[in-house]
């Protein structure tokens, strides 16, 4: 064989062509034209011998700046918390990384048993009464909202902050185009919602009002608020979160939110490279059928015996597809798994403790780095644990010089909001120590 892993030798290929009754492969594409044909080599490297391969490899991931060399002050939607070491040993088990949908309840007990586990604390901790068995992640999760408000009021039109992660808006924009519904942007005024403007811009066609909180600059949000202007009209209220800022914050199903998503990503799922992350979805009573995916439900069998069962698919593989409330087709359960874990090794004390964590030092940062020389705060408001910064440089060059120091800086802001230009959106979890903290302070301090 040419080559190691294609199972196809010189025999094989003799045959093959002596069965067709071709003399070379090159005849079985005699019907493409020949002035369309590719006829050079590949702009690719040449083979390597597998150890030469295996070295080059590390050399390339040894370039990357990874947690294990460098401290991160990175946030942006991903984010470095506290993993337990049971979240790795449990979601290392065969039987839970081998396992895809849970078709026949018999043999899947322990995986949709995991997945009810999941859905119970996700209510638990939204103050929501069903969620779903997971999604792909947070930005999916957002956008289907957007989908189901619609199918529940019948109306096509969706209010979304400016203050909601960049990247979530651009799917909802996205998916938004496919459903036939108008996607209106509401601006920001002093690190959160204008809800002035976001009362105007609400009418009798309103289907939902979108709003994240803690939102993409760290800002909480008022809620109570936001709620009275969604409802008024009898839209409905999607309220995107932070599952860990949870742990401190009243949670938004106790503000009247009729559907909450968000990233599990910070509950026990690394950052690795930015996926693959986890999203949630819960809902009210009254929305449940109208939930992407599916939700596991609890049962007992004709024995008695307490058992757990795929209760509602309302996707286009189980129902006909007109019906189907969206064609998301899977769920993330291993990622799922590892939430709920994370979730139950640190319980509702664990939770509330690390949630303070990351809010205490974030606000030791953000004053210490305000009384560095050319760094102030770029809003004056409750945040949870990223904020802010106004810098007197560019975001890319401090962040140059941060690298050289092993240190992983913030967000450019001015990626996605070309009028906050030399800010920095900082994240501190609670992975950060008081040293690290320092640390970058004083390097801004040197640089100044």
């Amino acid at each position: 064989m040419n080559f190691r892993y294609l199972p196809m030798t010189e025999e094989d290929r003799r045959e093959m062509l002596d069965v067709l009754g071709l003399d070379s492969v090159d005849q079985l594409f005699q019907d493409i034209p020949e002035n369309i044909r590719f006829k050079g080599r590949l702009d690719i490297p040449e083979p390597m011998p597998e150890p030469v391969l295996t070295r080059h490899m590390k050399r390339l991931a040894g370039s990357n700046a990874s947690f294990d060399r460098y401290t991160s002050f990175l946030g942006a939607g991903t984010y470095e918390h506290y993993i337990p070491s049971v979240v790795n040993h449990v979601i290392s088990r065969s039987e839970f990384y081998t396992a895809y949908t849970p078709y026949q309840p018999e043999i899947s007990q322990g995986e949709l048993q995991a997945i009810f586990e999941f859905q119970s604390m996700i209510c638990e901790l939204t103050g929501m009464e069903v969620a779903n068995s997971s999604m792909y992640d947070g930005a999916t999760a957002l956008a289907e909202a957007a989908g189901v408000a619609s199918a529940a009021t019948r109306k096509r039109k969706i209010l979304v902050s400016r203050a909601v992660h960049p990247e979530a808006r651009a799917i909802l924009t996205t998916q938004a185009k496919g459903l036939g519904l108008e996607v209106v942007e509401i601006t920001c005024k002093d690190g959160v919602t204008d809800l002035e403007e976001l009362e105007s811009a609400g009418d009798a066609a309103t289907a939902a009002v979108i709003i994240q909180s803690p939102n993409f600059f760290g800002n909480v949000e008022d809620l109570a608020r936001v709620e009275q202007i969604a409802h008024a009209r009898r839209g409905l209220l999607i309220v995107s979160t932070n599952p860990v800022a949870l742990g401190l914050l009243k949670p938004p199903g106790e503000y009247g939110a009729d559907i909450v998503v968000g990233d599990a990503q910070p509950m026990g799922i690394p950052a690795q490279f930015g996926g693959p992350h986890c999203g949630f979805f819960a809902v009210t009573r009254k929305l449940m059928r109208k939930v992407p995916g599916r939700i596991v439900g609890q049962t007992r069998d004709e024995d008695g015996v307490r058992g757990f069962v795929l209760t509602l698919q309302a996707r286009e593989q189980h129902i006909r597809r007109e019906k189907a409330t969206s064609n998301i087709c899977s769920n993330q359960a291993l990622n799922a798994l590892a939430a709920a874990v994370w979730m139950t090794a640190l319980g509702k004390q664990g939770l509330r403790e690390l949630a303070r964590l990351n809010l205490n030092k974030a606000h030791y940062a953000r004053k210490r780095l305000s009384q560095v020389p050319g760094v102030t705060p770029l809003f004056d408001r409750p945040f949870f644990n990223e904020f802010a910064l106004r810098l007197d440089r560019p975001v890319p060059e401090v962040n140059q010089r941060l690298l050289q120091g092993n240190i992983i800086g913030g967000y450019d802001l001015a990626r996605d909001y070309p009028e906050w230009e030399n800010a920095m959106l900082v994240a501190v979890t609670d992975m950060r120590t008081k040293e690290e903290i320092d640390g970058l302070a004083r390097i801004l301090e040197g640089w100044a």
